[in-house]
């Protein structure tokens, strides 16, 4: 029987750095599938766009956000364009989940600040379903090093990530974010001398398209596929 094809659906950038390393995740997502339909779209800046993407697709389609959390673009946009079709099922996104917190541990290794407070960085959303999602994966990120971690966001919530580290002068800023973009630089300058680490995919790495992040949409490919069986 022929599998679902695999729909992978990120947010877009501008930034050519952000763009490969989205691209890359896809493709080794794709290596780890053979025999599945892997197709790329997104939901703003890039094409295609998500809608056209999975209208172009015939057959069964398993939709997986690459997106960290619940919010606008999961519940409207994505399920938005799945619900017309009885053979389209939409995963959850990617956050938060354990996979997730064992790359930000890496890259929090990395920086080599074993005993600094961290400071999460999320880019936040008007959506209150995000909240609990930032809160899940910080929590998972504490149980997984042991260090104080305190979430602060970038856009639409408060605290803000100035007013975190104006109270943690030694903190460490952990980038929740999948790919360099508009929320990294914003996070980079607010930042200031506070090291920083790079966000969950940056292909200019060693280990720049994490494995852990490859089996984490294999698994959200997955389930969706068993609600389509």
């Amino acid at each position: 029987m022929t599998r679902p094809a695999l729909l992978a659906v990120s947010h877009g950038t501008a930034d050519v750095d952000g763009a490969r390393s989205i691209a890359a995740l896809v493709s080794r997502v794709a290596e780890a599938l053979p025999g599945v339909e892997v197709h790329a779209a997104f939901v703003d800046v890039q094409q295609p766009d998500a809608a056209d993407a999975l209208a172009a697709i015939g057959g069964p389609v398993a939709i997986v956000p690459l997106l960290l959390s619940s919010g606008f673009h999961v519940h409207h946009d994505l399920h938005g364009i799945a619900a017309a079709r009885a053979d389209a099922a939409v995963a959850a996104p990617l956050g938060p989940d354990a996979l997730l917190a064992d790359v930000l541990a890496s890259r929090l290794n990395d920086t080599g600040d074993s005993g600094a407070p961290v400071v999460l960085a999320v880019a936040g959303s008007r959506d209150e379903r995000s909240v609990a999602d930032a809160e899940g994966v910080a929590a998972l990120l504490r149980t997984r090093t042991g260090r104080r971690i305190t979430l602060a966001y970038l856009a639409a919530r408060q605290p803000d990530l100035p007013t975190v580290l104006a109270a943690q002068p030694d903190a460490v800023v952990a980038t929740y974010l999948l790919a360099r973009g508009y929320f990294f630089d914003l996070a980079r300058r607010q930042a200031g001398g506070h090291p920083l680490t790079p966000p969950l995919l940056d292909d200019r790495l060693p280990d720049g398209i994490p494995r852990a992040l490859v089996d984490l949409v294999v698994a959200r490919y997955t389930a969706a596929s068993a609600d389509l069986a």
